[in-house]
């Protein structure tokens, strides 16, 4: 149990109104810890989420009229002239869009607006890969061997990388999401890495500032989530690991980390999180990121100053709300626990759907959803955005919902997800659920074997098997009647429909057949 020390700072009071400048799952969930702490909430929305779950769950809802993420929820102008219309005193920017953005969090400031997040100048500082490298250097944290491209032609880096050692891996300074990442495994490929890395770099972020660091092979990707208020306390809530990945994009998450057997290591990379948030004066939520090696040797690899998707997994082992906390603290109240008040308990599993086709490297389905149904059960968790009849467009993100499953060990929170994805209805696009279920049946995930390359190592060929039964077929047919498809109609006609155009009726249709019984 956490310590029931609760304290206000002096002269501090919770917002009345929070504008969430977001969309989608993550929306949803800051307006639910909204509720939960008596807080009014509002909701912009674009023209493709107009009538969307989560702008109706909200006390308020107020359009930005386009589609496109540049049009609507990238658009600052917009979104401030909501701020001012509803009168609000808050922005959250979930995750993604302008959540990292300094400039829009000291933009807030002059709107007199509280940016629910860390000040902008942390931001700033840790969103540089660079300054947050030297920065971890300073404080004893340890950093992947490597080098800053910034100034220094491609010549001079061919020179200086031989000191670093191949296979490297190329990244932007300024980003994250595997964009301006590649990976060099001999010098004859690094001038063309660099030119396609810079180049992406500066389309996605603006910046083609680059870093060189030594590719690291059978790694994990393990992160310390830490919290800290605004009164000088700092805290962990332990590490999740989030190794399986595809095209540098986490897909499932879990916490505690598998890849870690030793609880000083694990305390040892707590530390070193908290000791670097610290020193950059963190406040809010955020997360320090590692690349855990063979031996248990950990390296900085960067920090994402915002929620993450991935905090669920944290939630369900602490029992401490994130969303609910990053509101409160920036409402300047005080962290009501310490270190020694927060433990851990059981196992947490997060696997994330999305509407694409892995067998088809990925690609993003779009459609209706013709049905959406949720799992549910003890231990099972759904954060998500959509529902029967919501439309997945092209214009953002594909990820429908988040599911989140929790057991006394990691063993039965497998088998708690592997149910709940069978459970899990989405028809009208493809999704990644085979896939996910396919992951959590491979012997090497099952043993905790999950390195970053686990995808490619272990499912390179991976392909959906195609699997009809009576069932699925009975239900087709059913579909196909109702719809029309070339049902007989009464009097021998063909066609797609009944008269004056109607839709066919399944009681008139077939007349040999009759209902002799209610």
């Amino acid at each position: 149990m956490l310590a029931g020390r609760l304290r206000r700072a002096v002269g501090q009071a919770m917002f009345k109104k929070i504008l969430v400048a977001n969309r989608g799952e993550i929306a949803r969930r800051v307006i639910l810890a909204c509720r939960e702490l008596g807080v009014a909430s509002v909701a912009i929305y674009s023209d493709a989420d107009a009538g969307a779950p989560w702008v109706r769950l909200a006390d308020e809802s107020y359009p930005l009229h386009g589609v496109t993420a540049t049009e609507t929820y990238l658009n600052q102008e917009a979104i401030f002239r909501v701020a001012r219309l509803c009168a609000a005193d808050a922005v959250h920017p979930g995750y993604g869009f302008l959540s990292e953005n300094p400039a829009f969090a000291a933009a807030c400031a002059e709107h007199d607006l509280v940016f629910i997040g860390p000040r902008p100048e942390v931001m700033q500082l840790m969103g540089s890969k660079s300054a947050a490298r030297e920065l971890a250097q300073a404080n004893h944290v340890p950093v992947v061997p490597g080098l800053d491209g910034a100034g220094m032609t491609d010549t001079e880096l061919a020179t200086a990388v031989e000191d670093v050692g191949y296979p490297l891996l190329i990244k932007a300074s300024a980003g994250g999401g595997g964009k301006g990442m590649r990976v060099v495994s001999a010098p004859n490929e690094l001038a063309g890495a660099l030119r396609l890395a810079r180049g992406e770099a500066l389309s996605s972020f603006g910046d083609d500032h680059i870093l060189i660091e030594r590719y690291l092979e059978n790694v994990h990707h393990v992160e310390i989530q830490v919290l800290g208020d605004t009164h000088g306390n700092l805290v962990h809530l332990f590490e999740r690991e989030c190794s399986i990945q595809r095209r540098h994009q986490k897909i499932i998450e879990e916490s505690p980390a598998p890849v870690i057997d030793n609880d000083g290591v694990r305390q040892e990379m707590a530390e070193a999180a908290v000791r670097l948030a610290a020193a950059a004066g963190y406040e809010n939520a955020g997360t320090v990121e590692f690349v855990f090696a063979d031996g248990g040797q950990f390296y900085f690899l960067e920090m994402n100053t915002r929620l993450q998707v991935e905090h669920p997994v944290t939630e369900m082992i602490t029992g401490i709300d994130l969303a609910v906390w990053q509101i409160r603290v920036a409402a300047g109240e005080v962290l009501p626990f310490t270190q020694e008040d927060i433990s851990r308990r059981g196992h947490a599993i997060e696997c994330r759907i999305y509407a694409e086709d892995p067998a088809q490297g990925f690609l993003p389905s779009t459609g209706v959803l013709a049905v959406y149904q949720r799992p549910s059960g003890p231990g099972v968790r759904v954060e998500d955005g959509v529902e029967s009849g919501s439309e997945v467009t092209p214009y953002y993100d594909p990820m429908l919902a988040k599911l989140i499953t929790w057991g006394q060990d990691r063993p039965e929170a497998i088998r708690k997800m592997v149910q709940a994805l069978r459970d899990m209805v989405v028809l009208g696009v493809t999704t990644n659920i085979p896939y996910l279920l396919a992951i959590l049946d491979e012997p090497h995930f099952v043993a905790g074997q999950t390195p970053t390359s686990f995808l490619q190592d272990y499912m390179p060929d991976w392909s959906a098997a195609v699997e009809f039964n009576e069932d699925i077929l009975l239900a087709a047919a059913a579909f196909e009647l109702l719809q029309g498809g070339g049902a007989r109609k009464v009097g021998g006609q063909d066609g797609a429909s009944g008269a004056n155009g109607e839709p066919p009726d399944p009681w008139t249709t077939l007349p040999a057949w009759r209902n002799v019984e209610p």
